[in-house]
This record gives structure tokens, C-alpha cells and sequence, in this order.
């Protein structure tokens, strides 16, 4: 008995985590099927009376719902492009080659991860209006091709695991950093990159603050500045933006149920080992 308690009691636990998480999601898809009459009622309902499945298809009618999405995926891409060439070069620069200073620039760059992101609000939008950028994609993306501190920490530890004997074994037989790096270093960073390119996606994607303070034309809008828009624009019609709001989650979940292994293994790229 005492044994099946140990059993049964962590899975009831878990399973109540379970449905708490799952509920809010549960309530965001059961409104986006409702009639407005249905999201008023108190007390209310999870289950509408009738599937309203005509929501959807008004709700992408209502805005440019393909452009914001295609704006979106593409600043996605733009920043997993430029965080998987940089953020690994940074990181094998500070962790397999030793040159004075080191330790003291990723010391500086763990630092920079300490500073809230309102604090670099102005400066940036300052030093991005006299470059002309305001209204383009670069002060969205250029930053990715400098490599993120969180991502450079990320790979650095998990670089700290990796034995460097590989290294010094290629370069008895004449390899060059450069080939050390591409033939060895990158195969083995694989699980770490594809965690970088996953939380890099997930942050481009769900980024309210930055498209809307330098997206001015509402053409190039990502799909979060789009649901504000929509908000605005139509009032309460929460059915509609229930609705929209599912669409957008679904790259999320696609990106948990085939990505989830490598946001297991994060874990252990953080702590250095494998």
C-alpha cells in the first residue's frame, strides 16, 4: 500500500499542475468558439452551447492576419540567423581560446544581463533614429548578429563540458581554430544551438514592446502589435480576438511538442554538462 502511494501520490500532483496550466488555454479556445451573449453571462460557462466556428474565419477577415504572421516569422528568422552565427563564435572565443582579458569581457557580458530592458529604451530608440532605422526590421534584428549574453552564458557552459582533448588533437594534425570550430565544436553544440534557435524564436515572436515602438507602418506590423490593433479598433469583441490569439499560439505548441527535448536538455548546457 505504502508503495503505491509513492507511486499515486506524485502522478495526482502532477496531474493537478497539469489542468491548472492547461485551463487558462482550455478558456482562451472555449471563448473563442462562444457568442458574445454566452462571454457575458455570469455565471459563466467553459463549454459554449454551440461550436461558433465562424469566429475564426471573421476574425482573420478583420485584420491582415497572413501579413502580420509573415512580418513576424520573418524577424524570427532574421534573429535565429544571427544568434546561431554569433552567440557560438563568442562562446568559443571566451571558453576554448585563451587570450588575456577573457574572463574579464564575459564577466561584462554576464553583467549586461543584469540591466532591465527599459533602461535601454532611449538610448537605443536614440541611437536607432539617427541611423534612419525607425520603421524597418534592423533595430529589431541587428542586435541578434552581436550575439545575446543569455545565449553566449548558455553555450559557454556547455562548452566547459566538452574535453579539450578533441581540440588539441586537431591541432596536432594542423587544424586551424577556424576548423576546430566548424568540424569539431559546432557538431557537438548541436542540442545547444537548437536550443538557442527555439528561445530565440519564442522571444521574436511573442516581442510586444520592440515592434511597437519602431514599427510605424502599420504594413510591416508583427502579429502582436496586430492584436492591440485589433483590440482598439473593434472594442470588446472578445469572441474575434479570442480567436485570433489560438492561431498565434499555435507555432508555440507545434514548437513545444517537437522542440520540448531540447528544452530538456537546456538544463544541462546551463550547469556544463551532457
Amino acid at each position: 500500500m505504502a508503495v503505491r502511494l509513492r507511486v499515486i501520490l506524485p502522478h495526482a500532483v502532477l496531474l493537478l499542475f497539469a489542468v491548472i496550466f492547461l485551463f487558462p488555454f482550455v478558456w482562451l479556445v472555449m471563448t473563442s468558439l462562444k457568442t458574445p451573449e454566452e462571454i457575458l453571462e455570469f455565471p459563466p460557462s467553459i463549454f459554449p452551447e454551440t461550436f461558433q466556428w465562424s469566429n475564426y474565419k471573421e476574425a482573420l477577415q478583420a485584420i491582415p492576419f497572413t501579413r502580420y504572421m509573415m512580418n513576424t516569422f520573418l524577424i524570427c528568422m532574421v534573429n535565429i540567423i544571427g544568434q546561431l552565427f554569433s552567440a557560438p563564435l563568442v562562446a568559443y572565443s571566451i571558453s576554448r581560446i585563451p587570450w588575456r582579458g577573457r574572463n574579464i569581457i564575459f564577466t561584462i557580458v554576464v553583467a549586461t544581463m543584469i540591466l532591465p530592458a527599459q533602461v535601454q529604451m532611449i538610448p537605443q530608440y536614440i541611437i536607432f533614429t539617427k541611423l534612419g532605422w525607425v520603421n524597418t526590421i534592423l533595430p529589431l534584428t541587428i542586435g541578434a548578429f552581436f550575439g545575446a549574453p543569455f545565449f553566449i552564458f548558455l553555450l559557454r557552459q556547455f562548452l566547459l563540458g566538452v574535453p579539450t582533448e578533441l581540440s588539441e588533437a586537431a591541432k596536432i594534425d594542423g587544424a586551424s581554430e577556424l576548423r576546430i570550430y566548424i568540424k569539431i565544436i559546432m557538431p557537438i553544440l548541436k542540442p545547444a544551438l537548437a536550443t538557442v534557435a527555439l528561445f530565440s524564436f519564442v522571444w521574436s515572436y511573442v516581442d510586444f514592446m520592440g515592434p511597437l515602438i519602431y514599427l510605424n507602418d502599420s504594413a510591416k506590423w508583427t502579429i502582436t502589435v496586430g492584436l492591440q490593433s485589433f483590440q482598439q479598433d473593434h472594442g470588446a469583441q472578445w469572441e474575434k480576438l479570442m480567436a485570433a490569439s489560438t492561431i498565434m499560439a499555435i507555432p508555440m505548441i507545434l514548437i513545444y511538442f517537437f522542440g520540448q527535448k531540447y528544452f530538456m536538455k537546456s538544463g544541462s548546457a546551463l550547469t556544463g554538462f551532457k
